[in-house]
């Protein structure tokens, strides 16, 4: 809702483009006439104008019509002048019809010079084209576009401006919220407008709190859970092999401890996740050698490979092997695992995963690829988000957390993780890492 002083931007709009037309028309009316002015001033400051008309008054009367108008032509080709000479009641039939119509009232008062002599004699003078004082009136039809331009367009930046930067503002603010920062809001000084952007403003902050709570709590009840679940799942587990000594059925025993593990297995990773986010501002860090980690996780893994015959190939860049991050080794060898196992669980009997480690002079980048179904499309931006898992080809056995985890992991860690399809078939997972230089404190 807009506050009681608000001034709705509705109205700003229209009255900003009505007062911009009024303008336009002032502004050209106002410069039209000031021209005006000046071309009949310039003709009425020809020195001798009201001369040369008695002088040609005299020669009518003393003379002949056609002896003023012959002087009237001379004095005119000096002065750059058109002159004639006007008698009582004459309409002015002889002068050109487009004098004639500026001699009429009402057509922006853009008229020529009309002098009243004595013995009820005009004399009418306008300007010769391309002399002092001649104004085309093409001329005047340019001006006022011109102005009009000019005013629109000033009135049309100011009206883009007023729009377009806090809208801008808020675009960038809701991109960096959606990139993981929740604590960023729109600014207080566009959410204390007193208009629509402002009450939009406002608006969007109370929803970003709102989910931001809503997000939390869930955090927390689902980490709360994990954690409770623990202790009995862990009684559990003690049940189970009691009941195995005690002679109960050993395939039944057996199903019911798979399935015990693998709720142990799942509230161990909820856990892990909620666990790298808590530590994301205090993990101590300390220079690591990705590769030798990387080392380690493959060396680990290397009985599962084999169970599901799938060989694993290393290949590092020249160079890199000697190469530091700043980080924790545990954490980053719990990524690498978690990195691994997916492409190792995807990977058809007799496939190759693939770990190719190369290096920038400012990062190092891992990238694990395995021989899979691959994932649409679509699915590629939530591969890395927690529980979320593609259609059946690539769901296997776990609950979608190892490369959440490993994600997160990657964030603490300054880096980024992405996924894309190889042209080949099969999946990439693709790991960015800055490289630790000896002027950066360990923490």
């Amino acid at each position: 809702m807009i506050g009681p002083r608000g001034f709705p931007l509705f109205w700003r709009i229209f009255l900003l483009i009505w007062l911009a037309m009024v303008v336009t028309v002032l502004a050209a009316n106002f410069a039209t006439r000031e021209l005006v002015e000046r071309e009949r001033s310039s003709i009425e400051r020809e020195k001798g104008l009201r001369d040369v008309g008695q002088q040609a008054v005299t020669i009518r009367e003393t003379q002949s019509l056609r002896a003023a108008r012959r002087y009237l032509r001379e004095q005119g080709r000096e002065l750059s002048l058109f002159i004639a000479l006007l008698e009582r009641g004459q309409r002015g039939d002889s002068l050109p019809p487009e004098i004639r119509e500026r001699m009429k009232e009402g057509w922006l008062r853009h008229r020529p010079v009309v002098l009243h002599l004595p013995g009820h004699y005009r004399l009418v003078a306008w300007p010769r084209e391309g002399g002092e004082g001649w104004l085309d009136p093409r001329w005047f039809r340019w001006l006022q576009m011109a102005i009009g331009f000019v005013v629109i367009t000033l009135a049309c930046w100011w009206l883009a401006r007023i729009l377009a930067k806090p809208l801008r503002h808020m675009e960038h603010t809701a991109r960096q919220i959606a990139d993981g920062d929740i604590s960023l809001r729109v600014s207080e000084r566009i959410s204390r407008r007193r208009d629509e952007v402002g009450a939009m403003a406002t608006a969007f902050n109370d929803m970003t709190d709102r989910l931001c709570q809503l997000l939390e709590r869930q955090k927390h009840l689902l980490r709360d859970i994990s954690h409770d679940l623990r202790t009995p799942l862990s009684r559990q587990r003690v049940a189970i092999e009691l009941a195995c000594d005690a002679g109960a059925d050993v395939e039944l025993m057996d199903s019911i401890r798979r399935q015990n593990e693998r709720l142990e297995a799942m509230t161990a990773q909820i856990l892990s996740l909620y666990q790298v986010q808590d530590q994301r501002w205090s993990m101590p860090r300390s220079p690591v050698e990705p590769v030798r980690v990387m080392q380690t996780v493959l060396r680990d893994a290397a009985d599962y490979a084999e169970h599901q015959r799938v060989d694993c190939h290393l290949d590092v860049a020249d160079g890199v092997r000697d190469m530091l991050v700043l980080g924790d080794a545990d954490w980053l060898q719990r990524a690498f695992e978690n990195v691994l196992q997916n492409a190792l669980d995807h990977t058809p009997p007799s496939g190759v995963v693939s770990v190719l480690i190369t290096a920038t002079a400012e990062s190092m980048t891992v990238r694990v690829q395995d021989q899979g179904p691959g994932v649409e499309a679509g699915a590629l931006a939530h591969l890395f988000e927690p529980f979320y898992r593609t259609d059946q080809a690539r769901s296997g056995q776990g609950w979608g957390l190892g490369l959440a985890i490993a994600r997160d992991i990657i964030a603490v860690h300054d880096g980024s993780v992405s996924a894309e399809n190889l042209a080949q078939g099969g999946l990439e997972i693709r790991i960015q890492l800055p490289l630790f230089s000896d002027g950066v404190e360990p923490l």
